[in-house]
């Protein structure tokens, strides 16, 4: 065993420390290791894996308080996490998630808070349980109603803690629906504030295939309205996609005749019906259908080639992707706006300084253009973006389409000459001509040098080919002006 008076006090050179330890151990044969020495030796790697996930609390807790994260040029402790380490939305989720429950965070009067989860806490850092057992227990804690008082809370996370020592994460999950079974058995426990704080409707990521799955825990007021309306809406016959002659609307308002012969022809599941009910309903809200108010437009980027074959995927500013042949289905309920890159619109795109909020038409070329936020690593789709002015308008910039991009509300409020805020840019020259770019501004990274160099967004971009690192632009010409929109119209 390593002294601990022979190791490094500071943190950097600790990690440096384990790096190299765990280069040495990856280049080890292990086939000759006896087999005692084996077990001893993956028992301990665990250990040190789950006092590891300790570490990372700890560590993630000082980014946080320090807001260390804006050095990077970064808003956000999980931006950095997914973006800056390339951890991932779900696997930064999970980091915040097991530091929440076992840091030790400085609260409004630079005080030391205990742990959340302070048992839990002590198994981590004694290397008996991970971090998949702090979440499996924190899902558990938040499950417990409002209405337990806190003795009875610190108890419960106490025997938590103590069951996942000899259980699996699965097994933590187990032992934690029977302790809520014993704290409320019959829900009576449960009332309005815990229903309130667990409400939430979630449509997840397209898959391949572009459909969407969802998660929802509904409260009982939205289902009983939800169990009213659709049942008008998704009767069998009613709002079938596959028969033309199937009534739409509300079957209240079908013709009874039409309605029984859509009825025998329909095959539809429940599930279906349901789905097509739900789409339908949506589709009249949006369309002032049947007197209803308009409630939104549906705004479409696609090029003219795809259009004409009906082939391909168009995206609309929330950042779904839709089959161009399914678009020209919802194109003939409503009257969507196609941005097409094939020609000008002939509305004004350059305003000056006489009008500080983009235009309709400036914004519509903007979804076309930038599709969403343009700032590094942001997947915020347009319908979530405001237009960003470089210069920005209190310092002189003029609402032109070429000082204009789609950014969302923190990353347009990020820009700046100080540490931590980001500096923003169209490109003129280069491949990526007529792209916003973006990179830190207001700091030196480690080692003193400058911040990294301009940067842009290819998420909202995924079918383009990457090319080389942005260069950064010369000064903008009068002809380089004059001949921008082309550019932009012809990328």
């Amino acid at each position: 065993m390593v002294a601990s008076e022979v190791l490094p006090d500071d943190p950097a050179d600790l990690a440096r420390l384990l790096e190299a330890a765990a280069t040495k151990f990856a280049s080890l044969p292990l086939s000759a290791v006896p087999e005692d020495t084996l077990l001893e030796t993956v028992e301990t790697l665990e250990r040190t894996h789950r006092r590891l996930d300790g570490v990372d609390a700890a560590v993630l807790v000082e980014v946080s308080d320090r807001a260390v994260y804006r050095k990077a040029g970064y808003l956000s402790v999980h931006q950095y996490l997914a973006q800056g380490l390339r951890l991932g939305d779900g696997a930064a989720r999970r980091r915040r998630v097991s530091a929440a429950g076992i840091g030790r965070f400085t609260d409004l009067q630079g005080q030391t808070r205990e742990p959340v989860l302070p048992a839990t806490a002590v198994a981590v850092g004694e290397g008996a349980i991970g971090a998949d057992h702090v979440r499996e227990i924190d899902a558990v804690m938040d499950k417990i109603p409002t209405a337990i008082d806190a003795g009875t809370r610190a108890r419960a996370e106490a025997q938590l803690a103590w069951v996942a020592r000899e259980l699996s994460p699965a097994g933590v999950r187990t032992a934690g629906i029977r302790l809520l079974a014993h704290l409320d058995p019959d829900g009576t426990v449960t009332d309005e504030r815990d229903r309130k704080r667990l409400r939430g409707f979630t449509i997840l990521p397209q898959d391949l295939r572009l459909m969407s799955k969802v998660r929802g825990y509904l409260t009982p007021a939205l289902r009983a309205e939800m169990e009213a309306a659709l049942p008008s809406w998704a009767a069998p016959g009613m709002n079938n996609p596959d028969d033309p002659d199937s009534p739409s609307g509300t079957v209240e308002s079908a013709d009874p005749a039409a309605l029984a012969a859509a009825v025998e022809r329909d095959t539809r599941t429940p599930g279906q019906r349901t789905h097509d009910g739900l789409q339908a309903l949506l589709r009249a809200s949006r369309t002032g259908v049947g007197g209803g108010r308009r409630s939104g437009d549906l705004v479409v980027t696609v090029t003219d080639r795809e259009l004409a074959e009906r082939a391909g995927v168009a995206l609309t500013a929330t950042g779904t992707r839709v089959p161009v042949a399914e678009l020209i289905e919802v194109a003939a309920a409503a009257t969507p706006h196609l941005a097409v890159f094939s020609g000008h619109t002939g509305q004004a795109l350059y305003l000056g300084r006489g009008r500080r909020l983009a235009s309709r038409a400036q914004r519509l070329m903007l979804f076309a253009r930038d599709r969403g936020c343009t700032a590094p690593g942001c997947d915020a789709p347009f319908s979530r973006t405001q237009a960003h002015h470089f210069p920005d308008w209190a310092d002189g910039g003029p609402t032109d389409i070429d000082h204009l991009g789609a950014a969302c509300g923190r990353h347009n409020r990020s820009v700046g000459p100080r540490r931590g805020q980001w500096q923003t840019m169209i490109l003129i020259d280069g491949p990526h001509a007529g792209r916003v770019a973006w990179r830190p501004s207001g700091n030196t990274s480690r080692g003193g040098t400058r911040p990294p160099g301009w940067r842009i967004n290819q998420i909202h971009h995924a079918e383009l080919l990457p090319g080389h690192e942005p260069q950064p632009p010369p000064e903008p010409s009068e002809s380089r002006i004059e001949n921008y929109l082309d550019t932009l119209l012809a990328a």
